[in-house]
């Protein structure tokens, strides 16, 4: 691929800057008041897509935020790839604690990056790695290299949950039909010890709800006598661990998926320093599930944590309150064979049921997705592999992932296809954290890589 691997060369600095002008734009999903940014977003994508080469791009609306979608078919006959991402960012509080303006990219070097980083909200997740598939597009298609159909699904819903893509996927079923969806909203292990993802744990996300007296009282007058639901939330909630930071609510493990010993030994194999871990965090010790290194903590254990807390009085000073109603959000990631109906059912009876009478317990279910794990003896895998070795110059590491994206699962039961988890971001790249920021290296390094996987799957699959 000599005439597409030049011209990405030769437009290294185009490509870098149209990423700054995407990054530039507020496209927070979470937030009605970046609403307009989200459909501006998308309009910057339909365009790119354009200007790359599809030969048919739209902009579907749906009840939520727009879906982008664009091909460009070579041959019916040809294998099709479909290329998932999304142009939603989470949002950027607090923003006090960004070196710079979240949506006013710089670029930086730093240790792990002294090639330059970019710093921006969405710069890794997924605005970056997203636009590394729009730009290899192009890339190929300048130089009519493109050796199967491409189709493109780029959404603007993933950090709310992607509540409308299910649908979406339903009604356009055949739009949509393809032989693999590749998706890079991962990461690698290090720039320098490529790594393929080959499982992502579900999800459960819920907001808990405690309230007591019908206002705010006096903590003098009233404090001793009336429970006081802040306290009485953090109990609750410190009770779902136990010592060992195993998850105390009933049923939660019958169905987690056994990893075998043999497979636990291979994946901690993976390069893996617990002192530099901890001390990057500015930590002094691990507190996961005992008897689990941290590599199986973060990858083949389920979780349970909060996320945000929140009641009472939080300004400037004191006011002496014993407050009306506690909340808190809390999500749990999920493994093999759990499913998120069924743990969010046991999380909000048991966490009703430890409830003392004197408050009240409301337990919102938000959104939720599966567990995936996948193949690595497909030709679909295989050619990423290839991908990742033609470019790194070593082959990668199968490696389990943390994280969730739901929408893995979705595609398997509606479009019947299997995903391929290529991402190119590190995960010290601080996303959803003040200071998210994409490495120069990575993000080349990813529109390097994605033609040859589109060379090696078309090869493979004749």
């Amino acid at each position: 691929m000599k005439n597409t691997q030049s011209y990405i060369q030769e437009n290294k600095d185009r490509f870098l800057s149209e990423l700054i002008e995407l990054l530039k734009i507020p496209s927070v999903s979470a937030d009605p008041a970046f609403s307009e940014d989200v459909k501006a977003t998308a309009q910057f994508v339909k365009s790119s897509l354009e200007n790359a080469g599809c030969d048919l791009v739209e902009v579907h609306a749906t009840a939520g935020h727009p879906i982008v979608y664009g091909e460009k078919i070579i041959d019916p006959s040809l294998p099709t790839v479909l290329v998932y991402g999304h142009y939603d960012v989470q949002p950027a509080d607090p923003i006090e604690l960004w070196d710079s303006p979240p949506f006013e990219p710089v670029i930086k070097k730093t240790d792990i990056h002294p090639d330059g980083a970019i710093f921006a909200r969405g710069s890794c997740d997924d605005k970056g790695q997203m636009f590394m598939h729009v730009k290899a597009f192009e890339a190929m298609a300048a130089s009519n290299e493109i050796p199967c159909n491409v189709k493109f699904m780029i959404e603007g819903e993933e950090e709310v949950g992607s509540v409308n893509l299910g649908k979406f996927c339903e009604e356009n079923k055949e739009k949509l039909a393809c032989d693999v969806v590749l998706i890079s909203d991962t990461s690698v292990i290090s720039n320098d010890v490529p790594s393929v993802t080959v499982g992502l744990r579900g999800l459960s996300y819920v907001e808990v709800e405690v309230t007591g007296p019908n206002r705010d009282l006096h903590s003098g007058v009233y404090g001793g006598a009336v429970g006081n639901p802040v306290n009485i939330m953090c109990e609750m909630i410190a009770s779902l661990k136990d010592e060992n930071n195993h998850i105390t609510i009933p049923g939660f493990y019958d169905n987690v998926e056994v990893v075998s010993t043999e497979e636990r030994v291979e994946m901690n194999k993976a390069p893996f320093n617990l002192e530099k871990y901890k001390e990057d965090l500015e930590i002094d010790a691990i507190d996961g599930e005992k008897g689990y290194t941290v590599l199986e903590q973060t990858s083949i254990r389920p979780t349970l944590d909060v996320n945000g807390i929140w009641g009472g009085y939080i300004g400037e000073g004191a006011k002496t309150v014993l407050p009306s109603q506690a909340f808190a959000k809390i999500s749990m990631r999920l493994v093999p064979n759990q499913t998120p109906d069924e743990i969010t059912e046991l999380f909000k009876s048991h966490f009703e049921s430890i409830a003392p009478s004197s408050v009240k317990v409301k337990v919102t279910p938000h959104h939720g997705g599966d567990a995936a794990v996948t193949p690595t003896d497909t030709v679909e895998y295989q050619a990423a592999s290839m991908a990742m070795e033609q470019t790194y110059g070593k082959k990668p590491i199968p490696q389990r992932s943390g994280g969730s994206i739901p929408i893995v699962s979705l595609f398997e039961k509606v479009l019947g296809t299997k995903t391929v988890l290529m991402g190119f971001g590190l995960d010290s790249d601080s996303i959803h954290s003040p200071n998210e920021h994409y490495g120069l290296f990575n993000y080349y390094k990813g529109i390097e890589t994605i033609p040859y996987y589109f060379k090696y799957y078309s090869e493979l699959k004749k």
